[in-house]
């Protein structure tokens, strides 16, 4: 038992240090590793990059070495790997049009390798990772929707999947709260149709987001604005069935109160059939 423990230790030893002189017989100056790399393997090649990928400040570094690898031995399966490594290493980079190519080249070469579905998700996350501020244009968003869902559709049971579902439900409150920040600057300015437009989306079109309380108080302040009272009233109904112990339901009951009004359904309208299906599960 002792003896096999030691042989164990011993070959650990011993394979660390061919990676370790694999990795420094790369180890000239820079300059010189990269006109000689012909002299090496592509797993030394590759090592190289791995090693530049864990202690360099520049990840790009590392990207040069899995470029070469899949340059000098394009047709190994160190190639593969290091394309996969040279999107990994992009992103890390903030390189992330670079980052789609390297992941796109991978989807598209080999779309059957255990490793596609990181490559899908690297595409989604290299679109997700670029998601500014909410005052900036959406359009990156979108994108990143859509490549999310590819990772939840297409790998359902990978843990890739489990996380661009996270990622998915944030991009789309994001697209929410775009529309709720658009209405709000609607809203102060007196444009009340306009506001009501935008909070419609929000109701309409992203119930599920954190962002649907808020609008719902917005309808009720915009639509007794414009003197719509039903409408106010019905709004009301919706936010206090749904997010009663929410302060934006307080806020909504106290503006509705002021005028003498109660969160009730009133009339008929759009948010007449938004009760219907959120809160009686009437699908029209």
């Amino acid at each position: 038992m002792v003896r096999s423990k030691i042989s164990a230790s011993l070959m650990a030893a011993v394979l660390a240090g061919m990676t370790l002189s694999g990795c420094s017989a790369l180890r000239g100056s820079d300059d010189d590793d990269k006109r000689n790399l012909e002299r090496f393997t592509a797993e030394q090649i590759y090592k190289r990059g791995e090693y530049e990928l864990e202690n360099s400040r520049k990840p790009e570094d590392a990207v040069f070495y899995f470029s070469e690898v899949e340059r000098l031995y394009p047709y190994s399966e160190w190639a593969k790997r290091a394309l996969i490594m040279q999107a990994y290493g992009h992103h890390r980079a903030g390189e992330y049009e670079e980052a789609r190519g390297a992941a796109q080249r991978f989807i598209e070469t080999y779309p059957g390798d255990a490793d596609a579905a990181y490559a899908k998700y690297l595409l989604a996350l290299s679109y997700y990772d670029q998601i500014d501020e909410v005052g900036r244009d959406q359009g990156l968003t979108f994108q990143a929707l859509v490549a999310l869902r590819e990772v939840i559709e297409e790998y359902p049971d990978t843990e890739y999947a489990r996380s661009a579902i996270l990622k998915f439900d944030l991009a789309f409150d994001h697209l929410a709260a775009k529309e709720m920040e658009i209405g709000r600057y609607y809203l102060k300015r007196g444009h009340y149709a306009a506001s009501v437009n935008r909070f419609r989306v929000v109701v309409e079109e992203f119930q599920t987001t954190t962002q649907t309380p808020e609008a719902l108080m917005r309808l009720v302040e915009a639509y007794l604005a414009l003197g719509l009272n039903d409408e106010a009233q019905t709004a009301g109904a919706i936010l206090g069935y749904n997010f009663q112990s929410s302060p934006f339901y307080e806020d909504a009951y106290r503006q509705l109160r002021g005028r003498g009004l109660s969160a009730e359904v009133r009339g008929e309208s759009w948010l007449t059939n938004v009760y219907r299906q959120m809160v009686q599960g009437k699908w029209l």
